[in-house]
């Protein structure tokens, strides 16, 4: 079954065509290869060349500048001379919005240019229109005329273009079109895209970006789809956009690319960091790393003809309640102390539970585990009474919080009447004795080295059975250092969140069991399932950003980061700033040097702010629309 890639449970990569991005092929059966883009004033030569050669040093593989107006494009000759001058000779892609003449100069100095088709040929005003038939071909052809000039000159110089479409700055026509939604992503590249073909122009790659990496993920799967039905098949490039910093950015990002590198989808990827762009090189090598050898360890498994759910829609898999675990409530979270020496009130702490001797009272967080795996243990105080205790002892106890856990093994001594925990592998094939025990929960197990379609297959074959048993994600991740532990882990069970699979996670590693926690909840998050702190979109710096991103994100985490569930956006210039906080609940955003505007929503609600008072008044601005809480 061929929907939008080669195979659900069985690792190939979809064949594109390929793409020349100078010396450098994209697509076909080059390697998976890795970007990034500078965060210098294109205009500053030197710095830019710099940078450019320490994201190069880093592994970088193609270099994008931004050239937001034509002096910037014209620059780039500058650039690219100098580093050619100092032995450097990695593609540069020329970033354009709003500009068609910047693109068509530096279509014919550099070697691939990257247009949005939500700003290329219109100006985003937020307007709905009702469009005829007639009337949308209009537009299509108005946009032909904007366009092809661009196509004339790279099909001249031999440049190659990205057609990367943005979540949040989809044009009024296709908003007013489509909506919103993956869909209107996907037909805001394919009008452009389709014009080029007329064009005989074919040198292109394409992208479908959001922060939110539910609608990430679906787009570029629509995409592909759409491509098939057209008998397209060009390279994709791979990003989830303003992703943010430090461990929530790249667990964000590796969820997102992850995802579709897992569907065989993806021929080049750059990770958005609120970072300097040589950090987001090793972190993109990593993410690759584990497709580099045919993609997969995992053994073949037999194909799937036929899915009961939606590969392009978030819906969860529809399990009864057990417990706390199931239905309609979130994702919960195991945490495992098996391995402590002598359990106290202290060892809590690490999962979310501060206990006050003074007080005799818990502290609950937010980022609580919900599940304690205590092995053969035993723990002799009163517990938080909102946790839950898992035992390898088989035997009912006396506490109705403290629940056993069988190996499949031990599946005939399991009482249907009782609830219990039954930990299994996605390969046992125990599907007609689970049907007879309808008050257990599943703890589906893996290790590391068996990839996401091999769980995926477990959760396809429970909805062909029509079986309802809620299902918790455990995966082992011994051997692996922090950032593999980080980002393979997201990549794993996130995936599966985002198909709609997994009613919690169980993540076991070397790592420190706070990290493990963190990392847990940060899963959920940013597969938008189980929402538990403030979330940050804020985009990568980049030539047009107006301040320092790193050091505002900071400012306004510290003053904020207790708002949970709150979406903050903070966006270096107008370019990311309305259109790409598609999701934000509120927004800071650069608009000139000194200068910040700020939003509720998409919308303006204070402009031209000065920059050391914007923080305070973006406070504000939270407390009097009433989303404001004491920390």
């Amino acid at each position: 079954m061929k929907l939008y890639c080669e195979s659900l449970i069985n690792y190939k990569r979809w064949k594109t065509r390929t793409v020349q991005v100078g010396d450098l092929g994209v697509g076909g059966d080059n390697p998976i290869r890795v970007q990034s883009m500078t965060t210098t004033d294109t205009m500053d030569t030197e710095a830019t060349i710099l940078q450019s050669i320490r994201m190069i040093e880093a592994g970088c593989e193609i270099v994008r500048i931004t050239a937001p107006s034509n002096k910037e494009a014209k620059n780039l000759e500058l650039i690219k001379k100098g580093l050619l001058k100092r032995g450097y000779s990695v593609p540069i892609v020329a970033d354009i919005h709003f500009t068609p003449s910047a693109a068509e100069i530096a279509a014919s100095i550099v070697e691939k240019v990257r247009i949005n088709p939500g700003n290329y040929a219109d100006r985003k005003r937020f307007e709905k229109h009702d469009y005829s038939e007639r009337s949308y071909l209009d537009e299509i052809d108005r946009i032909r005329k904007r366009f092809s000039p661009l196509i004339k000159i790279c099909k001249e110089n031999g440049t190659s273009m990205r057609i990367g479409t943005n979540h949040g700055s989809l044009s009024d026509r296709i908003m007013s079109h489509y909506g919103d939604t993956p869909l209107g992503m996907v037909e805001s590249a394919m009008e452009f895209l389709r014009i080029a073909e007329e064009l005989n122009y074919h040198d292109i790659i394409l992208s479908m970006k959001a922060s939110n990496t539910q609608v990430m993920v679906q787009a570029y799967r629509l995409l592909v789809k759409t491509m098939i039905e057209e008998g397209m098949s060009y390279p994709l490039h791979l990003g989830v956009t303003e992703a943010g910093e430090a461990e929530d950015g790249r667990i964000k990002s590796a969820l997102g690319i992850g995802t579709l590198l897992e569907d065989g989808l993806g021929d080049t990827i750059r990770v958005s960091l609120t970072e300097e762009p040589e950090a987001e090189i090793p972190v993109a090598k990593s993410i690759v790393g584990r497709y580099e050898i045919n993609g997969s360890t995992s053994p073949d498994l037999t194909e799937i003809d036929k899915i009961d759910y939606d590969p392009f829609f978030h819906e969860r898999r529809k399990t009864k309640k057990i417990l706390n675990i199931g239905a309609e409530v979130v994702p919960v979270v195991v945490g495992d102390i098996s391995n402590a020496n002598h359990i106290t009130y202290s060892d809590f702490g690490q999962f979310g539970y501060l206990y006050s001797p003074k007080l005799d009272k818990w502290h609950v967080s937010d980022m609580a585990v919900d599940y304690l795996y205590i092995g053969e243990k035993k723990i002799n105080f009163e517990i938080p009474g909102t946790l839950r205790l898992l035992s390898k002892n088989t035997i009912k106890s006396n506490d109705n919080r403290c629940l056993p856990i069988f190996s499949s093994n031990q599946i005939d001594k399991i009482n249907p009447k009782e609830v219990t925990f039954l930990e299994i592998l996605p390969d046992d094939n125990l599907f007609d004795k689970i049907k007879k025990l309808p008050k257990c929960v599943l703890i589906l197990s893996s290790n590391s080295t068996q990839r996401l379609p091999i769980q995926r297959q477990f959760f396809i074959e429970c909805m062909k059975r029509k079986i309802d048993n809620p299902v918790i994600i455990k995966r082992n991740y011994e051997g692996y250092n922090k950032e593999e532990f980080l980002l393979y882990s997201s990549t794993d069970i996130g995936g599966l969140q985002i198909d709609g699979f997994g009613d919690g996670v169980w993540l076991q590693s070397e790592n420190n069991v706070s990290l493990i926690n963190d990392i847990s909840f940060g899963i959920l998050q940013a597969s938008r399932t189980r929402i538990s702190k403030t979330e940050y979109i804020s985009c990568p710096s980049c030539g047009r950003t107006l301040f320092d991103l790193q050091e505002t994100t900071a400012r306004i985490r510290s003053r904020t980061s207790h708002l949970k569930g709150l979406k903050i956006g903070i966006m270096g210039c107008v370019v990311n700033g309305p259109g790409e906080m598609a999701d934000a609940d509120y927004g800071y955003v650069g608009t000139a040097p000194g200068k910040i505007s700020l939003y509720k929503g998409q919308e303006v609600v204070e402009k031209h702010i000065r920059s050391e008072k914007a923080v305070d008044a973006l406070i504000k601005l939270i407390q009097v629309n009433g989303d404001w809480i004491d920390p």
